[in-house]
């Protein structure tokens, strides 16, 4: 029986010449990734274990994102024990307030993470390096303690679901338009510790943006993983930002999924998830009249330069609608930078947008953008379970940069069309 492009880069790093699904084993990572949240957690575990030092200063990651810039005491508090275990373990990848990001738009471009690599991070959206030919996937704060001792990790190989895409898809419909499709069509356990393998013509009509999109809201629809094969996208990305060495894999002829999934992208239009759940989806024409409070762009999800750029060509030369608070927030310093290079800065805060550092903040309600009771969020984040963004009795739409930044316009979920002459 042949293999997925999971299984083969599992069977690599657990030194097997096959796996199968179902079976246990224990793999050598190439990274293992920790933020301000799960990091302490997992440094308190690995003092318990007795170990005195990380497997290797090159291949553990710490990212404080999420509550920081420190957003109370006890964000300081946690960082700080976080900053501490960096410097005493001399851990190269440690990045903080001024050269951070969110982890995993700044993994990919630190070139930290290339093709055939097997990662885990203490964070659900780890998968997002699928999108780069990569075996990446999220774990708890004790397995990342383990990982950080040993440099391996135990996993259950998991079978695979195949999704081919075909079709071009038409203007204003990126990434986070077919992902939230796919969601809407199988639910969000409608992969439930699979793989989500992509493959299909249709791929070579998505930037690399568009696939770490895809492969980051893997999760979302319960799954293990998300991957795309390595093509000539994914190579011109890997050159300009790695140095390190990669592994091409590609699945065999023969691989078995458990299913195939077609997707024609030419047939999709921009879609937005209702509340409380990523499923709840709807295609624009039948959103209907749904006023909003807040609109943030920005996350490990679309906080990339061309997430930014598509909202800026919307809310350039237009106003926000009076009422309506707008959060844009690049993903990383570099791209924050690019974004002041090309103006882009400009026509946020000339529209009336904020402009923030890099930080997870309101994704998951932890500052920059909390909501009251009864306010609606339109948002290019990746969850909107009930008090995801503040208040349980807030609601959060989710919706591509293009979308969210026609809604900042009108006040209400709109699509770009409606704004753009």
């Amino acid at each position: 029986m042949g293999m997925t492009m999971t299984q083969k880069i599992l069977a690599a790093h657990s030194g097997n010449d096959t796996v199968a699904p179902g079976q246990f084993i224990e793999a050598d990572l190439d990274l293992a990734l920790g933020n301000d949240i799960t990091a302490p957690v997992a440094i308190d575990v690995f003092k318990k274990t007795g170990a005195d030092k990380v497997f290797d200063t090159g291949k553990v990651v710490l990212v404080p994102d999420l509550f920081t810039p420190n957003k109370d005491i006890n964000a300081a508090e946690q960082c700080k024990y976080v900053r501490e275990f960096a410097l005493k373990q001399d851990i190269k990848n440690y990045f903080e307030i001024g050269e951070m990001g969110i982890e995993h738009a700044l993994l990919p471009e630190k070139g930290l993470v290339v093709p055939g690599d097997a990662v885990i991070g203490a964070d659900s959206h780890t998968c997002t390096y699928g999108a780069l030919g990569a075996f990446s996937t999220g774990v708890g704060s004790t397995d990342l303690a383990a990982a950080m001792a040993s440099g391996k990790a135990w996993f259950k190989v998991p079978s695979a679901i195949r999704f081919m895409l075909k079709g071009k898809p038409q203007k204003w419909v990126g990434g986070k338009d077919i992902i939230l499709h796919i969601i809407g069509m199988i639910g969000v356990d409608g992969a439930l510790y699979q793989s989500m393998e992509y493959m299909g013509g249709g791929i070579a009509y998505l930037s690399i943006d568009d696939r770490f999109t895809i492969a980051n809201m893997a999760i979302e629809a319960g799954a293990k993983n998300g991957i795309f094969p390595v093509d000539d996208t994914t190579l011109e990305y890997v050159h300009e930002h790695a140095e390190k060495p990669y592994t091409v894999y590609e699945a065999d002829p023969d691989a078995e999924y458990e299913q195939t999934v077609e997707i024609d992208l030419n047939a999709l239009e921009p879609t937005v998830a209702f509340p409380h759940l990523p499923e709840n989806t709807r295609g624009l024409s039948e959103v209907g009249d749904v006023p909003i409070d807040q609109v943030v762009i920005g996350s490990c999800t679309n906080g990339r330069i061309s997430d930014l750029r598509i909202a800026a060509d919307i809310l350039g030369g237009n106003k926000i609608k009076k009422g309506v608070r707008v959060i844009v927030i690049p993903a990383t310093q570099k791209i924050y930078l690019q974004a002041v290079k090309e103006g882009l800065v400009e026509k946020f805060i000339q529209a009336g947008a904020v402009v923030s550092t890099p930080t997870c903040g309101p994704c998951l309600g932890g500052h920059m953008g909390i909501l009251a009771a009864g306010e609606r969020a339109v948002a290019t984040t990746n969850r909107n379970f009930v008090g995801r963004m503040g208040h349980t009795k807030s609601e959060v739409y989710l919706a591509s940069p293009a979308v969210a930044a026609a809604s900042a316009i009108t006040g209400k979920i709109s699509g770009p069309e409606e704004v753009m002459e």
